[in-house]
C-alpha cells in the first residue's frame, strides 16, 4: 500500500478531530492518511441504524480491532436501534438517498457533534463519504446541520474520495481482509437489496460469509 503524498490538515486552526466511522473498509484509509498527517483524532462508532446485531457486530469489532493495531482512539458509543427504529416510522419504504437516509445522518451526526461538545474536541467529520453509493451532499448537509447546534463545534467537509481515495479503500480492505458489507446497513437496505437480487436471480445476502480477500482468491480461481 502505497503512502500519500499530500500531508492532510484540520480547517480554520481546529486541534482536534471527532472521526464518525461506519465501519473498517470505508474508515481503514481516512484512519491511516490521518495518522500518518499527525492529526489529533479519535474514531466514534456510532450507527444504531445497522440490522440485525449479528451485522453490527462484526462491523464494530472489525472497526475496534483496526483501531488497536494502530493505536488509535476508539469510542465504542451505544448501540440503541429502538430509538432509530422511532425516528424512521413511516419511511419504511422511501428510497435509498432518500429522507430516510437524511434522518439517519441526521441522529448520527447529532450525537457525535454531542459527543464531540462535551469532550474537548472542536471538529468532527465522518468515514461515510468515501463510498460511491452514498450521495457525498447529503452527507454534508447533514454534518453542518448537526455542528450548528452546538457552539464552537465544525463539521469538516472533505471528500475522501479524492487522490484515488475510493481505490486505496478497496486496496486496505484487502490487505487486511476486511469484511465486506453487501448493503447500506439497515434493514430496509438488507430487504431492498435482496429484492433486488431475486428478481436478478442471485443469492441472497449471507451475513459474514463474503470477506475481501476470500473474494479475490474465489475470483482469481474462476
Amino acid at each position: 500500500m502505497n503512502k500519500i503524498n499530500t500531508k492532510l490538515q484540520l480547517p480554520d486552526n481546529k486541534k482536534k478531530l471527532l472521526l464518525h466511522s461506519c465501519c473498517a473498509p470505508c474508515s481503514g484509509d481516512i484512519m491511516l492518511r490521518l495518522k500518518e498527517s499527525n492529526i489529533d483524532y479519535t474514531v466514534y462508532f456510532y450507527n444504531p441504524n445497522i440490522h440485525p446485531s449479528k451485522e453490527y457486530i462484526l462491523r464494530k469489532e472489525e472497526n475496534m480491532l483496526f483501531a488497536k493495531k494502530n493505536n488509535i482512539p476508539f469510542i465504542d458509543a451505544d448501540y440503541d436501534p429502538k430509538k432509530w427504529f422511532d425516528l424512521t416510522k413511516g419511511m419504511e419504504w422511501n428510497p435509498e438517498r432518500g429522507t430516510r437516509c437524511s434522518v439517519c445522518f441526521d441522529m448520527r451526526f447529532i450525537n457525535t457533534a454531542e459527543y464531540a461538545y462535551k469532550n474537548n474536541f472542536d471538529t468532527f467529520s465522518s468515514t461515510l463519504g468515501i463510498s460511491r453509493w452514498k450521495n457525498f451532499d447529503q452527507i454534508n448537509k447533514s454534518g453542518i446541520y448537526a455542528a450548528s447546534k452546538y457552539k464552537n463545534i465544525s463539521y469538516w467537509v472533505f471528500n475522501w474520495r479524492k487522490e484515488n481515495g475510493s481505490q486505496r479503500m478497496l486496496n486496505i480492505s484487502k490487505h487486511e481482509n476486511f469484511y465486506m458489507q453487501e448493503y447500506c446497513g439497515c434493514v430496509y437496505s438488507l430487504r431492498d437489496t435482496n429484492i433486488w437480487r431475486e428478481k436478478n436471480n442471485r443469492p441472497k445476502i449471507v451475513i459474514g460469509e463474503n470477506y475481501y480477500s476470500y473474494l479475490d482468491k474465489k475470483t482469481s480461481n474462476n
